[in-house]
């Protein structure tokens, strides 16, 4: 069991019988009463997002899942297709399991895969990763008047600010946890 001041984001825990990642975690401490945690919650079942308040006092089971390295394969409409690098095992995970995850991901990217009961349950990315930008506007000497940056779509579809000297072609390092570019790579 885990106390509602141990909770930290992306911690498994069950609740009501099912599986849920914490997403986001809050404690109120009001002048009258007692402390509350509001979390918002992932099913791994079913991906929908649900919030519910707690008493701080609350505890919650946690959750231990497995982790492998999993190779993504490719993508066939709402489904997501991995392989085990190990025992070439394949695994595939709904659209909506994935989610935000999906515009990081491309062709043979290696990621862990949580498991539990031999089941796949979700994906765990690193903290970044390197993509090729697909289509940004040229930089025109003098064009500062923007605050130095500028929009650039990336191989996965992903929209990202890069600086004025990321031209198209380039590979550059986007932070997974926030969508932010970091550098121009290698």
């Amino acid at each position: 069991m885990i106390d509602a001041g141990e909770l930290k984001r992306g911690l498994a825990i069950e609740l009501d019988g099912e599986l849920y990642n914490v997403v986001d975690y809050t404690h109120n401490k009001t002048g009258r009463g007692g402390a509350l945690v509001r979390l918002k919650m992932r099913s791994y079942r079913t991906g929908a997002i649900i919030e519910r308040t707690f008493s701080a006092s609350e505890r919650f089971r946690r959750v231990y899942l497995e982790k492998r390295k999993v190779q993504f394969l490719y993508r066939d409409g709402d489904e997501f297709h991995f392989m085990d690098t190990e025992t070439f095992e394949q695994f595939m995970l709904p659209a909506a399991t994935v989610g935000d995850n999906a515009n990081y991901l491309k062709d043979g990217q290696i990621v862990d895969m949580l498991m539990r009961d031999n089941q796949a349950l979700d994906i765990e990315l690193p903290a970044a990763v390197e993509l090729e930008v697909a289509q940004t506007d040229p930089w025109i000497r003098g064009d500062t008047a923007s605050g130095g940056g500028k929009p650039a779509t990336l191989e996965t579809g992903l929209r990202v600010t890069v600086p004025l000297f990321v031209n198209t072609g380039d590979v550059v390092k986007v932070d997974t946890r926030t969508g932010q570019y970091l550098e121009r790579a290698g």
